[in-house]
């Protein structure tokens, strides 16, 4: 592993004031805790969370790629702020790392101050639970995945039958992902040619 001795580390960052925002950025140092407390501000009512970092052979490549392919979301040209689902972001990370260090960031992370932490879990209490049928979506209608040609079935307002399983639409975007680490399915499933996140920030975005 000599060849990765020098690797950085690419993260994505998200804050729960900031829904649909997130901050795609690098680290030489491997400090992204460091990082989060820098962004935690006066100007911030609560502190940025790590939804996913990982380690890669050259950041700065990356970090230039990701910010190259995301540019028509970038809300300021000085700024690493974009419009987008962290998943988004995520999903094309994934392919590049050599190791996953999330939940050792996300861990120290944690040491934030139990005040500001009480604020952050305050504002996504907030944030209602997805429901099919509140967002519009009847019993029976077909969700498409958005990264391939699998869909599935809405039984009620949290579940969906997959190939004759009822299942949550959590634990079957993570069984097509490949992947165990949190995630928000929302931005991978369509309902008639719509992402479900869109549908949920009209459904309970209206206050």
């Amino acid at each position: 592993m000599d060849e990765y001795t020098s690797a950085g580390i690419v993260y994505v960052l998200t804050n729960p004031a900031m829904p649909g925002i997130v901050k795609i950025g690098k680290t030489a140092r491997g400090s992204v805790e460091a990082r989060l407390g820098e962004l935690y501000t006066t100007g911030v009512p609560v502190p940025f969370e790590c939804a996913f970092a990982g380690r890669v052979p050259d950041e700065s490549k990356v970090e230039k790629a990701f910010h190259l392919a995301f540019g028509p979301y970038r809300l300021n040209p000085k700024r690493e702020f974009f419009e987008i689902e962290a998943e988004q972001a995520i999903a094309l990370l994934e392919l590049m790392i050599i190791e996953d260090v999330t939940p050792s960031i996300q861990e120290e992370a944690n040491s934030v101050d139990v005040d500001a932490k009480a604020g952050a879990d305050k504002l996504k209490a907030r944030r209602p639970v997805q429901n099919f049928i509140e967002m519009g979506i009847p019993v029976g209608a077909v969700l498409q995945f958005a990264q391939g040609d699998e869909n599935c079935t809405v039984l009620n307002g949290r579940r969906v039958s997959y190939m004759n399983e009822d299942i949550s639409l959590t634990a079957l975007t993570k069984q097509l992902l490949g992947t165990e680490r949190p995630l928000q399915p929302s931005p991978y499933w369509l309902y008639q040619g719509k992402k479900l996140s869109q549908i949920y920030d009209e459904t309970y975005d209206q206050n």
